[in-house]
């Protein structure tokens, strides 16, 4: 499969039109005319990741944060972005993104699907009524510590940070995966008692809570790592002779 021909399959299911516009998805290393014929699926494409697309000689890495992100003036090995780059050149691998579009097409539906929420709606509506996240009502009202365990088990999670009182009874559930201190008002003014979501300060915490909003904070990765199995999925459904890997890592820190 060519490469402009795989990019076409990825953009049916996240358009590349719904990102934003600060946003850089597509294809940032590599040749349209390749031939694909391995890929491995990731979260980041860290140096880590490359090791392992060299090692499985992978054609193709997909992932859902963008590599380059803001503009860069040139690639050299003085830059860490640029010595990623020059490796993934030398040995012939491309890399695509799909980020805050697969984020609106995608991810929101995907994660809530996953704690069965029901009868949901977008959290962050974007101009043409799209957007980030999802909320909705939980299967029946359990406490936020019940569904802090919940969490962990449903995204595999070592740990979460929970502000608010664990033996609150909570039934109306919103989540984002990623970074979402910008779903708290939205969250609050869709009558949701819990916000599920990553990167959440202190600050932002403790005056959630105080607006009558409790959160549960699964980390960055914590939840946007489904991005891996659902493109693992959505691939082998819709390609034949494709080769797939995807990256194993878990969180990019350590609790200790």
């Amino acid at each position: 499969m060519k490469c402009h021909e795989l990019i076409r399959l990825l953009n049916e299911t996240a358009e590349p039109e719904k990102a934003a516009d600060w946003d850089n998805p597509g294809l940032l290393v590599g040749e349209e005319n390749a031939e694909i014929r391995t890929v491995l699926i990731a979260v980041d494409a860290t140096d880590e990741v490359i090791d392992e697309a060299v090692e499985v000689r992978a054609d193709l890495i997909i992932t859902h944060h963008p590599l380059i992100f803001k503009g860069i003036r040139q690639v050299t090995d003085t830059d860490f972005i640029g010595r990623r780059v020059i490796r993934m050149i030398r040995n012939g691998i491309a890399c695509f993104a799909m980020h805050t579009n697969f984020d609106i097409s995608c991810m929101g539906d995907e994660a809530a699907e996953r704690l069965n929420l029901i009868g949901t709606e977008v959290l962050e509506e974007t101009a043409d009524g799209e957007g980030y996240g999802r909320v909705g009502r939980l299967e029946s009202p359990i406490t936020l510590l019940t569904l802090s365990e919940l969490i962990k088990d449903t995204f595999e999670l070592e740990a979460v940070r929970v502000f608010g009182d664990l033996q609150q009874t909570v039934s109306r559930a919103g989540i984002l995966p990623g970074s979402g201190s910008s779903g708290i008002r939205d969250a609050i003014r869709r009558e949701a008692d819990v916000l599920i979501t990553g990167d959440i300060s202190h600050h932002d915490g403790i005056d959630a809570v105080a607006q009558g909003l409790c959160v549960i904070d699964a980390g960055h990765f914590g939840i946007e790592k489904i991005f891996i199995p659902y493109m693992r999925e959505y691939l082998e459904r819709n390609t034949k002779g494709l080769t797939i890997h995807c990256d194993d890592r878990e969180e990019p820190f350590r609790i200790v």
